[in-house]
């Protein structure tokens, strides 16, 4: 679905844990840096993730210009949920990036804490809104709800809740221009994902607001299935975003979610900017994502 006029939307480093040094760390560093150094980072070949099937010119209002760059720039950010640590694994700069749709899921679970509060569950009319908003990244869905939580102010309010504090809501109703951070999207996935009864790890949304958010984060409609599903089998869940911007052309491109690889769990965020196409953002996600999760898997 289009996501606004200033951006074309279609349907379609490490920072090791702990201090293990030794070969199995020099590998790693080695093997990832080619990949999230700012200064030397490229796309994969476009052919390597094919972009979504269609394409259409956004209508929301999104007219914010950007720097050109010469170089894309990516961060993934690795959560096991099978080991003890809550605090995720980085590979390249923990810098602030536009969400663009990835942003739909803490709309979502703002919208769900507000219904919690109230002591009331969703509406029907709410539900039509939510369902088509993350399992098809529906933005006159997004739109409403957006405007239902508040806006900024509303989603601020409810991130302060969810642990999130490097996440900036978009100005007036340019929810896609909302600034977040790789660690961010981690705190908010564990917030839906992480079922741990600790203090330190409760999220504030209760079990069937919790079972909601991932039911629709798992049927994810299949022009949507891209992204950080890559670094998974056949089981995950994820919320995709991305975006042209008008001033240079290039492309923001993001994916969030739990995947499951050789029979482990985690949660992978990947921010990106500055691609030259939809399809070179891509793979760069997708590429960064099998690679993170590879990499955390040998911590």
């Amino acid at each position: 679905m289009p996501y606004s006029h200033s951006i074309s939307h279609s349907k379609t480093s490490a920072r090791h844990r702990g201090s293990r040094a030794g070969a199995c760390a020099g590998v790693l560093l080695a093997s990832m840096t080619s990949l999230f150094s700012f200064a030397a980072v490229h796309a994969a070949p476009a052919v390597a993730a094919p972009a979504p099937s269609e394409q259409t010119r956004a209508t929301a209002g999104v007219d914010a210009a950007v720097q050109p760059q010469s170089k894309p720039r990516v961060t993934a950010a690795v959560l096991s949920l099978d080991g003890g640590s809550r605090k995720p694994l980085l590979y390249g700069e923990d810098a602030p990036y536009d969400t663009a749709s990835i942003i739909k899921v803490d709309i979502l679970a703002a919208l769900l804490l507000q219904a919690q509060d109230a002591g009331r569950h969703l509406t029907v009319q709410e539900r039509a809104l939510a369902e088509p908003m993350i399992r098809n990244s529906d933005n006159a869905a997004a739109n409403a709800l957006w405007r239902e939580i508040g806006r900024a102010p509303g989603l601020e309010a409810a991130n302060k809740r969810l642990g999130l504090a490097s996440t900036k809501g978009g100005p007036g109703t340019k929810w896609g221009l909302t600034r977040t951070t790789a660690s961010d999207q981690i705190r908010l996935l564990l917030s839906v994902f992480d079922s741990a009864a600790t203090s330190k790890t409760d999220s504030p949304l209760n079990k069937e607001s919790q079972a909601y958010i991932q039911t629709l984060m798992s049927r994810i409609a299949s022009d949507q299935a891209w992204g950080v599903s890559k670094a998974s089998g056949a089981e995950y869940a994820l919320k995709n975003g991305w975006l042209q911007r008008t001033a240079s052309g290039l492309w923001d491109v993001n994916s969030v979610g739990r995947v499951t690889a050789d029979g482990h769990r985690y949660l992978v965020a990947v921010l990106s900017d500055g691609s030259a196409s939809m399809s070179d953002g891509i793979s760069l996600v997708e590429r960064a994502a099998r690679q993170a999760v590879s990499a955390t898997a040998r911590t």
